[in-house]
């Protein structure tokens, strides 16, 4: 027996917010927290902190609108106007523009958020061994002033002169270009924000050749055409796993860039098992 679900009005959902609305939703179309955590790679307790409007359980702004989004384009509500209520919603509440903690995500499942006790203590022990380091190095080279400075200076010259040609190669215009709607975020390494947008089809962003270490962060990486100096580079991430805090300087792209003379000149297949990193 099939139990009917009343419409709101939208002056019903106007009184709502973006959390009950998207539960609603989801219960209408009979689907669990666990069914829409399958299909967005977002985890449960994420959804939940959304649905209850728990934001100070949630990793930042950024992740909040990103998940929120990826929830409503799962359950065929519109992703544009859901992300722009719930901005507005953060700031009635006080949390617009708030950041978690410094911490480290990995790009192929960004879902995978580290608590804050977690952070802080991982920021301790890199505390703790970088002063061990520091104290190592003036006992190890603590009579380095007697040793004669030229020879130093000509192990860096020659260094200077290896390095400058591969240096060179690496500096290039990042254009990133979308394929079909899609969420991004463009920031530096001080998170100020270089480009936010829900682009469409055709919308291109050239990354600022001075960005410190910019870096991206979207739920559909496939939709994103990215080249360098007007040549491709790899996928970001699989489809429709969120990525953060992935760079996208020309240097970083290059380098994930396949070798094309490696593609001309394959190596001969091993009979063995492969070994995956």
């Amino acid at each position: 027996m099939e139990i009917a679900v009343e419409e709101m009005s939208p002056e019903q959902e106007a009184y709502q917010t973006v959390g009950a609305r998207l539960k609603a939703r989801r219960e209408k179309l009979g689907l669990s927290v666990a069914d829409l955590a399958a299909k967005t790679r977002v985890p449960t307790r994420h959804l939940e902190s959304i649905e209850r409007s728990e934001f100070d359980a949630l990793p930042g702004q950024t992740y909040t609108l990103g998940f929120a989004r990826s929830y409503a384009r799962a359950i065929e509500m519109d992703p544009i106007e859901i992300g722009n209520s719930l901005r507005a919603e953060l700031a009635d509440s006080g949390h617009e523009g708030y950041q978690a903690p410094i911490q480290n995500y990995e790009p192929a499942d960004p879902a995978r958020v580290p608590s804050k006790t977690l952070a802080w203590t991982a920021a301790g022990i890199a505390a703790i061994l970088l002063a061990g380091y520091a104290i190592f190095r003036t006992i190890a080279f603590g009579d380095a002033t007697t040793a004669p400075t030229k020879a130093p200076q000509a192990v860096v010259s020659a260094n200077a002169t290896s390095a400058s040609p591969n240096a060179s190669t690496r500096v290039g215009t990042v254009v990133v270009t979308a394929t079909d709607n899609v969420w991004v975020k463009v920031y530096d390494a001080e998170q100020k924000r270089l480009y936010e947008k829900e682009m469409v089809s055709g919308d291109s962003f050239t990354v600022p050749p001075g960005a410190n270490r910019p870096m991206i962060v979207t739920g559909r990486p496939q939709a994103l055409d990215i080249k360098v100096n007007g040549k491709a580079v790899p996928p970001l991430g699989p489809a429709d796993v969120t990525i953060a805090d992935v760079e996208i300087s020309a240097d970083k792209l290059l380098s994930r860039a396949p070798d094309p003379a490696a593609e001309q000149n394959p190596p001969p297949l091993k009979t063995g098992p492969v070994l995956s990193n």
